[in-house]
């Protein structure tokens, strides 16, 4: 198993930004290099302990989603080979089945959460008041129960080391313009709705998900940064799924669980993860990854 790649140099081109699991490069005015590292955060915290060949997973697994849903939204892919704007070969080696070159857009301040399936954050807030982010819903599902009509709910996006919080539709108008929000909400639902339909085929459900849009310079919605992967969605396996229960996960659930049980406060710095809690991870990912496209992982 390759060694993971926690952070990228890439001395030729300027760093813009470094985010939880991407560090991002400027190429020039219209474009820029998108590196997935093998990093690993939970409960908004970046752990010590990267997973072998995330970033690739990363990578290809949210490539293979722009391809299959380009006519329901516009994404950000250029086409453009990483090896053509970087070619020093210590650096190209960085960047090998990891890396994208995107359009720059200017990112809308939310993050588009769909909800399928009532489980998690949602299926607390409905045991407790029969909602899920204050929308009503019919009475007596259970956990992991689908829901009637997968669920639009926003969240804020907050920096790197501090939470998401969800907010009302309201909200979400207030922020974005209903006009625009109102947009989100249909492209959002379209997404999830068609990479649902096409999981289940390969034996997966998407129980949720989160896609982040941006706009390009005519005002037109893209989808942008990863879509669909273990790191932005809930996947279960069909074959274990019953309601009224939470189905074990291809997410980073299992490291979420393994950091609960540890007794660690959620504040940093994370605890390492053991070895083989490191390697089971990488081993669900790859995993989804092989389900859902059908190909395994192209690496070094």
């Amino acid at each position: 198993m390759n060694n993971p790649l926690l952070e990228t140099s890439i001395q030729s081109l300027k760093r813009i930004h470094q985010g939880k699991v991407r560090d991002i490069y400027d190429i020039d005015a219209n474009t820029m290099l998108l590196v997935s590292t093998d990093r690993l955060s939970a409960f908004d915290v970046i752990l010590p302990t990267g997973i072998a060949n995330k970033g690739a997973m990363l990578t290809q697994m949210a490539n293979f989603w722009f391809e299959q849903l380009k006519d329901v939204v516009p994404n950000h892919l250029t086409g453009i080979e990483p090896t053509s704007v970087v070619t020093d070969p210590a650096e190209k080696a960085q960047l090998a089945n990891r890396s994208v070159v995107v359009k720059k857009l200017k990112a809308l301040p939310i993050e588009a959460i769909v909800r399928g399936y009532l489980v998690g954050s949602g299926w607390k807030e409905y045991k407790a008041k029969g909602t899920v982010c204050d929308i009503p819903l019919p009475a007596g599902l259970q956990e992991a129960s689908k829901l009637p009509e997968p669920l639009f709910t926003p969240s804020s996006k907050a920096a790197v080391g501090e939470h998401d919080e969800n907010i009302s539709l309201a909200q979400c108008a207030a922020l974005i313009g209903d006009e625009m929000a109102a947009q989100v909400a249909k492209a959002a639902i379209a997404l999830y709705t068609q990479a649902a339909e096409y999981a289940l085929t390969r034996g997966i459900i998407i129980a949720d998900t989160k896609f982040e849009f941006g706009l390009d310079e005519n005002g037109v919605l893209h989808v942008m940064d990863e879509v669909l992967t273990p790191d932005s969605s809930r996947f279960w396996p069909a074959e274990s799924y019953a309601v009224g229960k939470n189905p074990p996960s291809y997410d980073k659930q299992y490291v979420r669980d393994w950091l609960e049980a540890s007794g660690w406060d959620k504040t940093p710095p994370a605890p390492a993860l053991p070895v083989d809690v490191a390697s089971k991870t990488s081993e669900k990912y790859m995993e989804a990854f092989e389900r859902l496209t059908g190909q395994p992982l192209t690496l070094k």
